[in-house]
């Protein structure tokens, strides 16, 4: 101990001393060594003292204070003694700074008593950089390790910036100027910049943050060397933790400092190509976060990677280009700059075979939207690829593309922005397109409409002005399939309402019998099938009646919905009031929601009173051409005649709004514009209220006031004017016959506007008189809708001043009139003689509907009809007309001899060659000719089953469709027979589950199948056809018999063999009733069309099921008008020969050996009738059925999986005795 020396002042430090007082001589010696500056050669006489204060005794002491100010001395030592330390031995070196490293733990607290002296700790070995002399150690890293460790561990938020600079500046000069970085320190310093320790010790994080960017240039050859290693190597030590977190590590690491990943990214490239998918998904996904970040300047410094990146958009593995694609959302936000190449991205993954890669390129697209509107509003690539996938074959795809484009119209043009008019031009087609999804096969799809017209097309949020300024843009504006799809929709939810009204109703009966209970529940399966899922839904429903009987106040709200004239604020503050009483809105109360479908569905939160007033001064407005012709965004040529158009549907779908006398008077007055388009339009409309309430039982003045005006339309106006006046009248005057006795239109009931109109045109229908036209069709409309009123008047007029003075005189020689080119030509080219015989065609059409039961007269018409249709209106042969007046003409007596047909009574007149010549309207020369017939036929079929259509006969024109040359043509008939084949078989399933009552005579003559016995005289009839054994004509006939055939036998559940087999064996078994001289031919061609037919059926049945089906559990009855039974002496019945070439078809009766089909094809008929067909020279059929032909292989899979139907059912009404047709 002598020969330590102590500086002065100092008393010398021993192990026995105790802890007070050596804690005292310590204070003493730091204080001094603390004042000390640099040696410069004068304290060496202190180096002993050094020494003895890195004894063990000293460094273990158990007082934490004596160890501090042990190691505030030694620390002191270093700094007066650099750069030369009094300590030379290594292990000495090593333990004493482990001894600092302990020390340093003292920072961890800020409050603790000796903080200061822990800080002066700090701040010395900082300042001296006194663990750089570690590095002359073998095992420095463990010091540094533990040291790392140290800091990262104790560093929180109370402590001080300087405190943490003082951090770094130990720490950094570490790793600036070691030979040798090792791994575990990376290790140590990295894994606070990644999760979880990220979030866990945000200080630690900041601590990482500020040490790597002040030794970024050292840093980023060690990192460079250790992601070469995990990249491209693939050395991965799982010892460390960020190994494991490689691509976090990456882009943490391009937040904090990019510059450090210059010479690291380019080796992301192999990550890029690798076979492991998971490698890729990954590289992926850190390289979109760093490509699409706001700012990032990456893309431009590597665009070799950015260039790799963007190939993975195409990656085999789904999972990387859903990914890819859920990246291109951010690119589009912040990287204008690559918008193309993101946008071309997107639109190849838009049709790609996965349909969560299809989802996110919608949603990506979406919640750009969302995010920034301009981007996607103002690109119309984007747009289309939106609109695309409104197509798509998922709904949840299909949802959220409609979602998206609602979204992006309503922002666009419902609310207020600053978008150039040439944006907001842009969007425009995107009310058309939503309007487009209700003719998706879902009824999900249509459930989807309903919903955003309401939201986002027309907002019910909007202020009423507004509101019917938005409906009158959209509708000016839509196009023929958006308008159709509008009214469909309106006519949907209107029969929707009325059936759930239907149902409430039945919950205030107090007595629940177990009719009304029966009753109750049929109302609810139909109104379960209204929504989304039925099977669902029928619980839901089910638990909402119980409630609504147990609770008064639930039922008031329903009723209140379903007010026919409810205003849009009371419905929309009532269904709210409707839905709290259901739950909490959340996805999973499934009884909310499907109480919410349903009351969406009913709510009318468009139209009411207060809004309709509001539109009809908008439209009167426009008629005058103001300035909100401008503000509504309608041409103004337009404006006026679109705002009656919505004007027509709106009376029809809301007919209740408008009886207020204001709504009225207004609408009345509208009439005195004199405009071409406004009268019929309005008076339309005045029609449509008057079916839903008369005006006479409403306010008797306002029909004294539209009577004289509507007088003047009938006598003087166009004949669209003229026609709508007659009918406007007629229905606004019917409520005072309520409960008489005498007959609707009988003559004292009629108006007496209407004996006035008729006297008038008594004296004034005459040849060449003026607004003759406008005469003939008000009288024909006044025939149709008072029959019995006038009928002397009209049955004199019609045969003098139609028939005689109109129809059947010859075109002048001296006729002065524009001369017409070419077979066609729009109607009102036609001369004005040419236009007047035209309604005189649909007059007597009219006057025949409206007698209803004069056999006579319709059987008169039906000739004058036919002779039309044969000599092209030329009915003196002077050859004076024009082509297209020709065809003008036959198309008329076609059309107007189907419209006769539809009536019971007058429509069966006609006879079998009168019905032959008819049907060759189908083959017509001039193809407008052939689609006008087909529409009408169509129409005629498709409209008031069962009573008040066309009989099934006319079904049987189709067939003729099979020599149809025009291929749009020939697919509209295909589309015509289909919906006229499902709108049968939809009646039948109505009539089978509701009318046990209808006859099997009805079903037949309802059920579709049954055309093929019409379809068959037609063809035996077809002047194509002249001879049964001509292989190109037979080729036609199976032609024409496939063209009906597949649509029947297009699913199996709809078809039935044995129900085909017995028809064609019938008719097999029968003459044809023709006009023809030559009946045996007639009949060998009806004969080989059977087998034909036969062939088409047996060559289709190779999936089919042939199990019985109760919709074809019908007798077969062949109608006499077209069918004669042989005498039961006739030779060759049964009729078992061929009549078709055996080298051109296989007639198959059998298949192989399965029982079932062998059974189906037994002999039904009577006389033991064998089912194996011999040929006319006695040949046996079985010859051929050792080989089933090729044809009928490939046709097997025709036949349909049986799918599930959930379009939404029509409600239908019998009126009357249901119709047979002609048998």
């Amino acid at each position: 101990m002598t020969d330590i020396v102590y500086p002065a002042g100092c008393r010398p430090l021993s192990e026995d001393l105790g802890t007070d007082e050596l804690i005292r001589r310590l204070k003493t010696l730091a204080n001094v060594l603390q004042a000390m500056g640099q040696d410069d050669g004068v304290y060496q006489q202190y180096i002993p003292l050094s020494l003895q204060l890195a004894d063990d005794h000293f460094l273990q002491h158990p007082s934490r204070d004596v160890q501090l100010l042990v190691a505030c001395c030694i620390a002191d030592v270093l700094r007066v003694y650099a750069p030369e330390a009094p300590y030379k031995d290594q292990e000495q070196i090593k333990v004493i700074f482990l001894f600092f490293i302990k020390q340093l733990y003292g920072l961890k607290d800020p409050k603790d008593p000796s903080f200061k002296r822990y800080f002066y700790l700090l701040e010395n070995l900082a300042y001296v950089k006194s663990f750089n002399m570690c590095f002359e150690l073998e095992d420095c890293a463990e010091i540094f390790c533990q040291l790392f460790g140290m800091m990262f561990k104790i560093v929180n938020e109370e402590h001080s910036t300087k405190v943490k600079n003082f951090m770094i500046d130990i720490m950094s000069p570490l790793i600036s100027e070691a030979d040798n970085f090792t791994t575990d320190i990376l290790d140590l310093i990295l894994i606070n910049i990644v999760e979880p320790r990220k979030s866990q010790n945000k200080y630690a994080y900041q601590l990482a943050e500020q040490l790597i960017i002040k030794t970024a240039d050292s840093l980023e050859t060690i990192i460079k060397m250790f992601f070469n290693q995990v990249l491209v190597l693939d050395k991965v030590d799982k010892n460390y933790e960020i190994c494991t977190k490689v691509y976090d590590l990456i882009y943490e690491l391009h937040l904090i400092c990019p510059n450090i990943l210059c010479s690291v990214l380019p080796q992301l490239e192999c990550k890029l190509k690798s076979s492991n998918e998971q490698e890729r998904l990954k590289a992926v996904a850190l390289l979109a976060r760093m490509f699409s970040e706001k700012d990032s300047q990456i893309s431009k410094k590597h665009p070799n990677l950015l260039r790799m990146f963007f190939g993975r958009f195409c990656d085999i593995s789904y999972s990387i280009r859903v990914k890819c694609v859920q990246s291109s959302m951010h690119f589009l936000l912040n990287q204008a700059h690559l918008r193309e190449d993101v946008i071309q991205s997107l639109r190849a993954r838009q049709h790609d075979s996965d349909e969560n890669v299809r989802y996110e390129v919608v949603m990506a697209i979406v919640e750009t939207a969302k995010r920034e509107f301009s981007i996607v509003c103002e690109s119309e690539e984007l747009l289309d690829i939106v609109r695309e996938r409104t197509l798509d074959k998922r709904f949840k795809i299909r949802k959220e593309a409609m979602l998206g484009l609602a979204f992006v119209y309503k922002k666009a043009i419902c609310e207020p922005n600053d978008l150039s008019n040439e944006v907001k031009k842009n969007v425009e087609w995107i009310k058309n397109k939503i309007m487009h999804g209700y003719y998706m096969p879902t009824l999900e799809d249509r459930l989807q409409v309903e919903r955003l017209l309401i939201t986002s097309l027309v907002p019910y949020k909007m202020a009423p002005l507004e509101r019917m300024k938005q409906l009158y843009h959209l509708m000016g504006t839509f196009d023929d399939n958006a308008t159709k799809a509008f009214i469909e929709l309106q006519k949907n939810q209107m029969k929707t309402r009325k059936t759930v009204l239907e149902w409430v109703k039945l919950h205030k009966t107090k007595d629940m019998t177990p009719s009304m209970q029966s009753q109750l529940n049929i109302k609810q399966a139909i109104i379960c099938k209204l929504l989304a899922d039925p099977l669902k839904a029928s619980e839901f429903i089910g638990k909402f009646s119980t409630n609504m009987r147990k609770d008064p106040t639930l039922l008031r709200y329903m009723e209140i919905i379903l007010k026919r004239d409810v205003s849009c604020k009371e419905c929309a503050d009532t269904m709210s009031l409707l839905l709290k009483k259901l739950g909490t809105p959340i996805m999973t109360n499934l009884y909310y929601q499907t109480v919410k479908m349903l009351v969406e569905r009913i709510a009318s939160v468009m139209i009411d009173k207060e809004s309709l007033g509001i539109l009809i001064g908008l439209i009167e407005e426009c008629m005058r051409g103001g300035d909100i012709v401008k503000e509504i965004g309608l041409p103004a040529d337009e404006a006026g005649e679109q705002g009656l158009k919505l004007l027509t549907a709106l009376s029809y779908l809301f007919s209740p709004h408008f009886f207020t006398d204001k709504s009225l008077r207004h609408l009345i007055s509208l009439l005195s514009y004199d405009n071409d388009y406004s009268a019929p339009l309005i008076l339309k409309s005045l029609t449509h209220l008057g079916r839903y309430k008369p005006l006479i039982s409403v306010d008797s003045a306002i029909l004294e006031e539209l009577a004289p005006v509507c007088k003047d339309f009938a006598v003087e106006g166009t004949p669209k004017q003229a026609k709508h006046a007659v009918r406007c009248i007629f229905v606004n005057t019917q409520a005072q016959l309520n409960g008489g006795t005498e007959h609707l239109d009988s003559p004292k009931t009629v108006h007496p506007i209407f004996h006035e109109i008729m006297d008038n045109l008594r004296l004034t229908l005459k040849p060449n008189c003026p607004q003759q036209r406008t005469k003939v069709v008000t009288m024909g409309h006044i025939a149709y809708n008072m029959p019995r009123a006038f009928a002397e008047k009209i049955k004199n007029m019609i045969a003098r001043r139609i028939v005689k003075e109109l129809l059947i005189q010859p075109v002048p020689e001296d006729r002065i009139c524009k001369r017409i080119e070419g077979n066609w030509c729009d109607q009102e080219d036609l001369p004005t003689d040419t236009l007047c015989k035209l309604e005189g065609l649909k007059t007597m059409a009219r006057w025949l509907l409206g007698l209803r039961d004069d056999e006579a007269s319709a059987k008169k018409t039906f000739r004058m009809l036919i002779a039309f249709i044969h000599h092209g209106g030329d009915l003196l042969d002077h050859k004076r007309m024009f082509a297209a007046e020709s065809s003008w003409f036959r198309a008329a007596a076609a059309c107007a001899m189907l419209k006769i047909c539809e009536q019971k009574g007058v429509g069966d007149q006609y006879t079998a060659e009168q019905y032959y010549s008819l049907a060759q309207l189908m083959c017509d020369p001039v193809p407008q000719v052939r689609e006008m017939f087909a529409r009408k036929l169509h129409k005629g079929l498709n409209k008031g089953l069962p009573s008040n259509c066309l009989p099934l006969d006319f079904m049987g024109f189709y067939a003729l469709s099979g020599h149809e040359t025009d291929k749009k043509l020939l697919e509209l008939k295909r589309q015509f027979l289909e919906a006229d084949v499902n709108k049968r078989r939809e009646y039948l399933k109505t009539i089978q589950a509701t009318n046990h009552d209808a006859t099997e005579e009805q079903r037949l003559h309802i059920l579709p199948d049954f055309i093929l016995a019409f379809a068959l005289p037609i063809l035996v009839h077809d002047p194509h056809f002249t001879n049964h054994e001509d292989r190109s004509q037979l080729r036609q006939v199976e032609k024409c018999l496939r063209f009906i055939l597949e649509p029947l036998m297009a699913k199996s559940e709809t078809f039935s063999f044995s129900f085909y087999k017995n028809l064609i064996e019938m008719m097999k078994n029968h003459y044809v009733v023709t006009p023809n001289a030559d009946s045996q031919a007639c009949n060998l061609k009806l004969w080989a069309c059977c087998d034909l037919a036969n062939y088409i059926i047996c060559s289709k049945m190779g999936q089919c099921d042939l199990t019985p089906n109760k919709t074809f559990n019908v007798p077969i009855t062949l109608p006499p008008l077209y069918f004669q039974e042989p005498p039961p002496d006739a030779a060759g019945f049964p009729n078992t020969n061929i009549y078709i070439p055996f080298d051109t078809y296989s007639i198959i009766t059998t298949l192989g050996t399965n029982k079932k089909v062998t059974n189906a094809l037994k002999p039904t008929t009577s006389g033991g009738q064998s089912s194996i067909i011999k040929s006319a020279e006695k040949r046996p059929a079985s010859d051929h059925l050792s080989s089933i032909d090729q044809n009928s292989l490939e046709n097997a899979s025709l036949f349909e999986a049986m799918k599930d139907e959930t379009s939404e059912p029509v409600t239908k009404k019998v009126r009357g005795v249901m119709r047979a047709g002609k048998t």
